[in-house]
């Protein structure tokens, strides 16, 4: 027999009556531990205020329960643990807000990706007459310290990989503001495409797009900053890997009859960088220039092709590299190799930008 806890509505182990058993059950093996306080209360055994915890409660994307006793020993020490970082002056209260946003918006996609996609086809009833709800629980027990390992080694893995691109920054100022190239691609027609595809097919279409967008600028040195469905952005240090990213991403596309045509826009400067996301004129330029730049062409801007030319990764123009290759003859060595082409296009006013001078990106033939 249960006892009622007359403040919260909940039976003294802080189940709700009318929740599912099972999704109790889950969510115990899942969290290592059984509901045991109230808001209140969590936050008055951790030594903070209410109105922080709630702070951090909803910027880890967690809704408002009232006085519910669902909260479990590990929130109550989440939230010791961020106080504990802010009293030490390790991170401002802010800072910490911000810590618990990042983690929440991150881990949340995480987490509905493996329930979508990957564990509800684990959980398909082996033999008849079986229902999901019975395999699913033996199923999460198995793979959940496996996927936490995993989870924690790409954690620390990225944690070092982004420390130092940090620590090798010029000064203060460019840890927050630097100068990188900023990369969108876009499928062309995709709103065509929702209106005569089915939903399933359509997200495969989609599926397979982000991942091998993803895989070409993960192997290519570049870093993806978000997948928009139809859209990405990545971002690079170098102008010449955002080049190759981008035409890989072309060809590749372009050899996937499934695939409709891609288009790419580019742009090179100072950067703000705030939770993993990218910000500024450079990458609202690199966005207008996608929206502008033909069936699978790459449009960059003139300061993207400035860095190209002064990286020596492509000519200023064919006409000086025909004359860098003939004095290369004449002299018995072997002329510059140049990786790509740049075209000067066409000046046109973009909204909120002023007057652009877009150039077409592309391969150069060293044949």
């Amino acid at each position: 027999m249960t006892v009622e806890d007359p403040d919260s509505g909940t039976d003294a182990q802080g189940a709700d009556p009318g929740e599912d058993p099972l999704a109790l059950r889950l969510e115990g093996l899942i969290l290592g531990a059984e509901r045991r306080y109230t808001p209140f209360q969590a936050a008055r055994s951790a030594g903070v205020s209410m109105e922080l915890a709630s702070r951090f409660w909803r910027a880890m994307g967690f809704a408002d329960i009232g006085q519910a006793k669902a909260l479990t020993e590990a929130d109550v020490l989440a939230l010791r643990r961020l106080a504990g970082l802010v009293e030490a002056g390790l991170l401002s209260e802010a800072m910490a807000v911000q810590v618990a946003r990042s983690t929440g918006q991150t881990t949340a996609r995480l987490a509905e990706w493996q329930i979508d996609s990957f564990l509800e086809g684990l959980t398909e009833p082996p033999e008849p007459g079986m229902t999901r709800t019975e395999v699913t629980y033996p199923i999460v027990e198995l793979l959940l310290p496996e996927l936490e390992e995993f989870l924690v080694y790409v954690w620390r893995r990225q944690l070092a990989a982004s420390a130092g691109r940090v620590v090798q920054a010029a000064d203060d100022e460019e840890m927050v503001d630097r100068r990188l190239a900023v990369g969108f691609a876009d499928l062309v027609g995709f709103t065509r495409l929702t209106r005569r595809m089915e939903e399933e097919e359509l997200g495969e279409l989609v599926e397979a797009f982000e991942t091998t967008a993803a895989d070409l600028v993960a192997a290519n040195g570049g870093r993806l900053i978000k997948t928009l469905g139809d859209e990405v952005l990545y971002a690079a240090d170098d102008a010449g890997i955002a080049a190759e990213i981008a035409l890989r991403l072309i060809e590749t596309m372009a050899h996937d009859e499934t695939m409709p045509e891609l288009r790419v826009g580019m742009a090179f400067g100072t950067v703000t960088t705030r939770m993993g996301d990218v910000f500024g004129t450079t990458v609202n330029l690199a966005s207008r220039l996608t929206s502008i730049a033909p069936k699978d062409a790459v449009l960059v801007d003139t300061a993207f092709a400035e860095e190209l030319i002064r990286t020596q990764d492509a000519p200023s123009s064919e006409a000086e590299a025909a004359e860098e290759a003939a004095a290369a003859e004449k002299e018995g060595e072997e002329p510059p190799a140049y990786r790509f082409a740049l075209q000067p296009m066409w000046q046109r006013p973009v909204r909120g930008l002023g007057v652009v001078e877009p150039w077409l990106l592309t391969r150069r033939d060293l044949g």
